[in-house]
């Protein structure tokens, strides 16, 4: 049998989608079909089933979401400033009603990791690659000055990655734009004080 040629980052991205669309055990191999523009068959060869296909998918998504992050603190401006940019793009991701602004990792944490170890395994790493990206960015601030010296970093890391997964939690049933831009503001401040 031949391999099927097609764009894995496409495929994996668009399944993305499906999976957060619906969530993992609701999403059927026509879903896939549909959303990929694969036949079963060709998803089998590929991903050997609809788990490995989630599995590569929450791969693709730790990517993508690394190369986001990066991308918002590369710049030249103090790192509170891209933070609070950041914090406000959230607030934007949560408000829109695009699946691709849903977080897979959440959806997939809260669907199955408990059933598949796995599973757990690949949203922890990509959970505490985060919160290291983030201890990072404040030891960076730190040592710039903006942020007063003894503070833990880990610490502000953890509460910052527990602020935004509350909000995002927070804003399926509160998707009012001004309690969550002040939620996040207030998170920022907490962070910066």
């Amino acid at each position: 049998m031949r391999n099927a040629e097609f764009d894995r980052e496409k495929v994996l991205r668009s399944a993305m989608t499906a999976f957060m669309d619906k969530g993992y055990g609701k999403t059927s191999m026509q879903d896939l079909k549909a959303a990929t523009g694969l036949h079963p068959g060709s998803i089998y060869c590929a991903f050997d089933n609809k788990r490995g296909l989630l599995l590569a998918a929450l791969e693709q998504y730790r990517l993508d979401r690394s190369v986001e992050f990066a991308d918002f603190f590369c710049g030249d401006e103090p790192v509170l400033t891209q933070l609070k940019t950041y914090l406000d793009d959230q607030v934007q991701k949560c408000l829109s009603c695009d699946s691709s602004q849903t977080c897979l990792l959440t959806k997939a944490l809260n669907e199955m990791a408990e059933q598949d170890a796995e599973v757990q395994q690949i949203i922890a790493d990509s959970l505490a690659a985060w919160q290291q990206a983030l201890t990072q960015l404040f030891e960076r601030a730190t040592m710039q000055g903006e942020l007063t010296s003894g503070r833990d970093c880990e610490h502000l890391a953890r509460y910052l990655a527990m602020g935004i997964y509350g909000l995002r939690t927070f804003a399926h049933t509160h998707p009012d734009a001004e309690t969550l831009q002040a939620l996040a503001d207030q998170l920022y401040h907490d962070i910066c004080a």
